[in-house]
């Protein structure tokens, strides 16, 4: 059957497909938080589909409510959220963390 960490996976690339292209040149998004609930079996083989919809925008967060289906049914929902971060000062910020120790 279809793995929780793998529907996870799936919802994740749903929410990068729905925002990442509207991003300004330098930045991206990074998941912050995520409440979902996997809630039916899916059999090895079948096609599974993940959706994003953007529900609000709160500064660098993105709101986003997911849900993914296979063939058949609804199998997860919840919520996931995602900052906008630059990735020069955020790779700044992890070098210098990486560094201390």
């Amino acid at each position: 059957v279809l793995a929780t960490p793998v529907m996870i996976n799936l919802i994740e690339a749903a929410a990068l497909a729905a925002c990442e292209h509207l991003l300004p040149v330098g930045h991206q998004s990074l998941g912050i938080h995520l409440d979902v609930r996997h809630i039916a079996a899916t059999p090895v083989g079948m096609r599974i589909t993940a959706r994003a919809e953007v529900v609000k925008v709160d500064g660098r967060t993105v709101h986003f409510r997911v849900a993914v289906h296979d063939e058949k049914e609804l199998i997860g929902d919840g919520l996931h959220e995602r900052v906008v971060v630059n990735v020069e000062r955020f790779d700044a910020r992890v070098q210098r963390k990486a560094a201390i120790g």
